[in-house]
């Protein structure tokens, strides 16, 4: 749990490559997410490249920082599944997965959102040569924090807890 309060925006990252090994917890707790009809219909692509990261940081007005980053994640979803239109809910619960599993290793990242933006989503399959049948999803920069940010307290009593007394 306490990843889930402790997890923030980094944008800011060392120079210091990120581990095979964590790279892979990571994937594995992105596969972890539950799906719909477990279709699982997700593939990632993981970029330790200086120059397809500087590339990549073009995909997206907001995600400059990547050509900064040790590494990005770009999580993308193939439609020939059982019910394609639950893919990008899939695939936000598995980037969620990610992010608390990126925080609980030390580690700092930032989801960038590239779908359902057809602009940004071109920009990134193109980037990475990806195939027709997979659509960019996600881009999600990551490293060795080189700042450190306290999580805003998000919780609002009114937007729900209130309620609690009427059941």
């Amino acid at each position: 749990m306490k990843e889930l309060f402790h997890r923030t925006s980094i944008r800011k990252f060392t120079a210091e490559p990120v581990a095979r090994e964590d790279l892979l917890t990571i994937l594995r707790a992105g596969m972890q997410a539950p799906s719909a009809t477990n279709q699982q219909p997700w593939e990632f692509y993981v970029v330790t490249d200086r120059q397809t990261l500087k590339d990549l940081a073009g995909a997206s007005p907001y995600g400059a920082f990547t050509a900064d980053a040790a590494a990005a994640i770009v999580c993308c979803y193939r439609t020939d599944v059982r019910v394609p239109q639950f893919c990008e809910i899939d695939c936000a619960i598995c980037m969620e997965n990610i992010w608390l599993a990126t925080d609980s290793l030390g580690l700092g990242g930032t989801w960038i959102g590239i779908a359902p933006l057809a602009d940004r989503m071109a920009a990134v399959e193109k980037i990475l040569d990806i195939p027709e049948n997979l659509h960019a999803f996600a881009l999600f920069p990551l490293g060795h924090p080189a700042e450190e940010k306290a999580q805003q307290d998000r919780f609002e009593e009114s937007t729900g807890a209130e309620r609690l007394s009427a059941l």
